[in-house]
């Protein structure tokens, strides 16, 4: 009972692929909740083991699982495991290299109502007929017919090359098939065939409501047979904190507070690291530079080279790693802590009324680390038409790329207005007040996408809110370094590359004395100043496409008139330079607007891309943002220049 893609990948692969054995691991702490798995995966191969898993925290729980009446009810191997624990998983191996041997398995699989009994049975013969569909899925495939799962039917149909929908034997029984007063399946010819096909669809919709219930109520009962609680109130502690996380008052203020928490750790903890890197790329360039010298390189080849790309991918590297090393593992940790879940929970509600679902929230939390990665994690959402909503909104969210250039304009220009709060605390808060704009809007546009482009509702959203538990440090250094940080950064570089020849090309060529990026700043300059800018800032949030790290050393090179990214750390040279230029708070608020509001970065773009395999959705997720940011900042600059 497929309700995701990984899931209907998982289910194809047991129905058509003939896997020697298939491991169903449950939770020893949630048994009766993960049995309904065991029994659905029992329907489709008989080669099953089940894996009964967190036995460690089941017996923190007070939770005492029988294995062996367990293994004796279902009647296929149970093994008792804790994963992080390799020596449990021996027997676990060992029943799995049996199971693949012999393949003798004859699982007790559920008995459902009479009705569906009696429907299978009918249906069986006509089935049995078929003889490309191994006899071992005739019970399932009649269960599908029954479910009416067109989908499932239609693989079965591509998989073993037989006719269902359309077989004239299967369709006059199906026809006849009603239910009656009795509760009990009978066979009477209808004259109306509207009345037939009405009374056929209300039958299936409740045999499918049976076969449900009596999975839910079996799964209940050999529970209550096989676990004993020594602790009554073994999830108290959990419920408890769960009623303030989620609560409807204090829940989205935690939320937030936990975010400024986490963007103050990396704002703090990342300076240091960034001087690190860029003082130890500063020693590598001295010496390439005196390589390239030695032997004898051209010197425009040697600017380019140094100057071009090594500069702009170094500074990329230098700003860009050390907020994405201290996010992702904290993101990871409150992932692994079960935090996020909660999270999801809480803003579900807000979510249904803009037309998705609360898991967008989670892919937004990743976009605050990398925009690219939370495009690749709206695969957790499992409607199509809201994970592209998804991944055409996640650049509302600013990545960490953007963070630098905001905390200097909130700390150049804002800090003043916070008396008595230290400026990290202030560019903090200011911080945090633009994200609320973004995700603001992301509601406001996936409500719109939900009305036409994407018309649909909701999806239903079942979430499971799992116990709290001891995040393992190791695992989430390992995930969020190399399957999130590394990955992120690589695709970062491949597209940084070429667009630092661009850049090296427009500030170092000139037409009758005048560079091009200068020719170009002046012919965007009116509109610029419309939106509240100037045609410097907007040339370098184009150019920076690639990384939106580059976009103030551009900028900062274009005010000084130099043919390199310029890198100055101080923000009160920064500041100095800025307000030289004609920047005032309309300025400041203006650029923080365009900075959370404008297109992805180049990488973004290629995620989405791939993820979504459409250029229209593509050219979408580049449109939108920008429009919306271009038309904030024309009424920004309206009201207060006015």
């Amino acid at each position: 009972m497929s309700t995701s893609e990984e899931e209907e990948i998982a289910r194809n692969y047991i129905c058509f692929e003939a896997p020697d054995a298939t491991i169903v691991v449950v939770d020893a702490t949630s048994l009766e909740r993960n049995l309904n798995l065991v029994f659905q995966v029992m329907e489709i191969t008989p080669n099953v083991i089940v894996c009964v898993n967190l036995l460690d925290e089941a017996k923190k729980k007070g939770i005492k699982i029988d294995l062996s009446k367990l293994q004796k009810l279902l009647n296929c191997p149970v093994v008792g495991t804790i994963a992080t624990k390799k020596k449990t998983l021996n027997n676990l191996l060992d029943e799995t290299k049996k199971i693949c041997k012999e393949k003798n398995n004859k699982p007790n699989l559920i008995k459902y109502s009479d009705n569906v009994e009696k429907s299978i049975s009918i249906l069986m013969p006509i089935i049995q007929k078929m003889e490309n569909i191994p006899p071992y899925l005739h019970r399932w495939v009649c269960l599908k017919i029954i479910d009416n799962e067109k989908e499932i039917i239609s693989a079965i149909e591509q998989n073993f090359n037989v006719k269902i929908s359309h077989n004239k034997e299967l369709k006059n029984v199906l026809k006849k098939l009603t239910v009656n007063t009795n509760n009990l399946t009978s066979f009477t010819e209808l004259n109306s065939p509207e009345k037939c096909s009405a009374t056929f669809a209300n039958d299936l919709s409740s045999l499918k409501d049976e076969i449900v219930t009596t999975i839910v109520n079996k799964s209940a009962e050999i529970s209550r047979e096989v676990c004993t609680f020594t602790k009554n109130n073994y999830s108290k502690i959990d419920r408890k904190i769960d009623k303030i996380i989620t609560s409807k008052i204090f829940g989205i203020p935690i939320m937030i507070a936990f975010l400024g928490l986490i963007f103050y750790l990396t704002i703090c903890g990342s300076n240091s690291p960034s001087n690190m890197l860029f003082n130890f790329f500063e020693f590598i360039q001295e010496k390439l530079i005196n390589w390239l010298n030695y032997i004898n390189c051209p010197q425009w080849l040697n600017h380019l080279l140094i100057q071009g790309i090594y500069k702009t991918v170094t500074w990329i590297i230098s700003v860009m790693l050390p907020p994405m090393a201290i996010f992702f593992p904290l993101f990871t940790f409150l992932e692994d802590l079960g935090f996020l879940p909660r999270l999801s929970f809480n803003v579900d509600g807000l979510f249904k009324k803009a037309g998705t679902s609360g898991k967008q929230m989670i892919t937004m939390c990743m976009g605050f680390g990398c925009n690219a990665a939370g495009v690749v994690g709206t695969r957790i959402i499992d409607s199509p038409r809201e994970r592209i909503i998804a991944a055409i909104t996640n650049a509302f969210v600013p990545c960490n790329g953007r963070y630098p250039f905001l905390i200097a304009i909130a700390t150049i220009f804002f800090s003043s207005y916070f008396i008595g709060l230290p400026s990290s605390v202030s560019s903090t808060l200011i911080v945090i007040a633009v994200i609320l704009l973004g995700i603001f809007l992301t509601l406001i546009i996936s409500k719109i996408l939900s009305n036409t482009l994407l018309k649909g509702t909701s999806s239903s959203f079942i979430l499971e809110l799992p116990p709290y538990r001891k995040p393992q440090i190791g695992k989430i250094l390992i995930r969020s370094i190399f399957d999130r940080t590394i990955f992120v950064l690589i695709r970062a570089i491949e597209v940084a590359i070429p667009a630092s020849i661009v850049i090296w090309i427009f500030a170092n060529i000139s037409i009758d004395g005048t560079t091009l990026l200068t020719l170009v700043a002046n012919f965007l300059d009116p509109f610029a100043k419309l939106m509240g800018l100037d045609g410097y800032i907007l040339l370098a949030f184009i150019l920076g496409m690639p990384a939106n790290e580059i976009v103030l050393p551009i900028i900062l090179m274009c005010y000084l008139g130099t043919n390199s990214l310029t890198d100055i750390s101080d923000y009160t040279s920064i500041g100095e330079i800025l307000k030289q230029n004609g920047w005032t708070i309309i300025t400041a608020i203006n650029v923080m607007i365009f900075t959370v509001l404008h297109f992805p970065c180049t990488t973004t773009l290629l995620t989405i891309k791939k993820e979504t395999g459409s250029l229209k959705w593509t050219a979408l997720s580049f449109v939108i943002p920008t429009i919306c940011g271009i038309i904030l900042c024309i009424i920004s600059n309206f009201i207060f220049c006015f």
